[in-house]
């Protein structure tokens, strides 16, 4: 028979009779085993000892067979422990019952490996911190937290520098260094038909340089500043067709520090050098009446839409009602040859005003007379090199050097905080035993008590369970009622389904 906490709380039919009176107070009392068994129809965690389980058989059940019953549960507090493994549980069908079982008692699925380390991570951090309670206990710890917090702000200070230096490494960062440039040439007289040699003077003219004051240790080569060099010699002298002297960059081009020209001659030759720098990211050059509204000559493609912006911007050129449009003033009107235009169509009509940037232009003269001393010419001009801090940018986003250290720290801390956890609660054990001895194990003895519950599977109490006291609680009654109007409606439906016909 179902016992406590196993009996429905749906209402009573208003067409059906009032349930009959369970057994009162009185028939628990006696030591007979017929009313100790009858008592454990109250209680499904009651367990009858000694001959009663042996003597005690409902009529029409097969021997060791419980009553199922659908419903909820009413009665005092006491039931099983969620997931618990009881033999049967009241209240619900086998075939209810087992899958709800299986369900409880599956293991539950373990968590992805990055889940647990992102736990495990987030764990460590408040780990670190040490509790109130012994920081009330140990006044010296402040000293730790005011570290903690401090370590937190510098963290945080790192992180927002290193995010800062990775959105200006995407940035072009130069510097403007002098890079001297050495123009020189050497001549060779003819020499005689007996003499050893060439027969016929030659001149060779040469074309150096360097970067003044350069720090970095890998130095550059002369032609990587370049993206093609043009020496145009005297075309009287050396003919419409032979007097260019051109190097153009290309894909495959090895670098080298200087160039070297050689030709026939015995008179002193006027050139002009075409350097034409190579700028990384491109430069152009603009439109004069652009450059001139602007104030920009020459400069990247960014930098020159900023300008055009900032123009627009100042003038107030921008629609005021469609804003993806602008109406150009007169100067607009000359330069782009429109009253009004979008904003997306500022770099296809810009593409047309921009040039290839101005080459440096060097003139210098080839001399061939032996007591000219100064033969070499020095010109400085302005280049664009990457700045140094650069690479030390880089290698600091890369640096892992003191990575390792301050992890085995970290994990030092972590151990220590814990073990001062532990030391705190060893502290507090001995404290409580120390203060009042008796009730302390008297609580310490309930706790152990609840656990080995818990671990054995014990449902309810078997100790309140076995005394009659325990059924003579007001809420019995009713539990056995409900419980007889139930197998009533049982057999009823089962013999609906077996004369095929309702009863009303």
């Amino acid at each position: 028979m179902a016992g406590r906490g196993a009996f429905p709380l749906s209402p009573l039919p208003p067409t059906a009779a009032p349930p009959p009176p369970g057994p009162g107070p009185a028939m628990l009392r006696g030591p007979s085993p017929a009313p100790a068994a009858a008592a454990a129809a109250a209680a499904p965690g009651y367990r009858p000892m000694g001959p009663a389980a042996a003597q005690y058989q409902r009529p029409g059940m097969p021997p060791g067979s419980r009553m199922p019953m659908a419903g909820l549960q009413v009665g005092p507090p006491g039931a099983p422990p969620y997931g618990a493994a009881s033999p049967m549980r009241p209240g619900l069908p086998q075939s209810m019952m087992d899958p709800f079982r299986k369900r409880l008692l599956t293991p539950q699925a373990q968590p992805p490996l990055a889940t647990q380390r992102r736990g495990v991570k987030r764990r460590k951090m408040a780990d670190k911190v040490l509790p109130q309670r012994i920081r009330e206990l140990v006044p010296e710890s402040q000293a730790y937290m005011d570290l903690l917090a401090f370590e937190r702000k510098l963290d945080q200070t790192i992180a927002r520098k290193r995010m800062e230096i990775q959105e200006a490494i995407k940035k072009p960062l130069t510097q403007k260094r002098k890079l001297r440039i050495y123009i020189s040439n050497t001549f060779t007289p003819a020499k005689e038909e007996g003499e050893g040699g060439e027969r016929v003077a030659s001149w060779e003219l040469r074309v150096e340089g360097k970067l003044l004051e350069d720090p970095s240790k890998q130095k550059r080569k002369f032609s990587s500043f370049f993206k093609s060099l043009v020496i145009e010699l005297d075309k009287e002298l050396y003919g419409p067709d032979n007097h260019l002297v051109e190097w153009h960059r290309l894909p495959t081009t090895q670098e080298t520090d200087g160039f070297q020209v050689k030709r026939p001659g015995d008179v002193n030759v006027k050139c002009t050098l075409l350097l034409m720098l190579d700028h990384q990211p491109p430069q152009y050059k603009l439109d004069p009446r652009l450059a001139r509204l602007l104030g920009v000559h020459t400069q990247t493609r960014a930098s020159i839409m900023q300008a055009l912006w900032l123009y627009i911007k100042h003038n107030k050129l921008q629609d005021s009602h469609e804003k993806e449009y602008i109406n150009c003033n007169r100067y607009f009107r000359q330069i782009f040859n429109c009253v009004r235009m979008r904003f997306s169509e500022i770099p296809m009509k810009l593409a047309g005003l921009l040039q290839h940037p101005d080459p440096i232009i060097i003139n210098h003269t080839i001399s061939v007379d032996p007591n000219d001393q100064k033969k070499t010419a020095c010109y400085d001009i302005d280049v664009e090199v990457d700045d140094p801090l650069k690479a030390q940018m880089s290698n600091f986003l890369a640096s892992t050097t003191n990575q390792q250290e301050i992890a085995s720290l970290d994990a030092k801390i972590h151990e220590t905080i814990e073990s001062i956890n532990q030391l705190k609660t060893q502290r507090d054990f001995m404290l409580s035993f120390s203060n009042n001895p008796q009730d302390f194990i008297q609580e310490w003895i309930k706790s152990q008590r609840r656990d080995l519950k818990i671990i054995t599977d014990v449902i309810g109490n078997p100790e309140e369970e076995r005394r009659a006291e325990f059924y003579q609680q007001p809420w019995a009654q009713e539990a056995v009622g409900r419980h007889i109007f139930a197998k009533v409606q049982q057999r009823r439906q089962e013999l609906e389904q077996v004369l095929g016909i309702r009863l009303t």
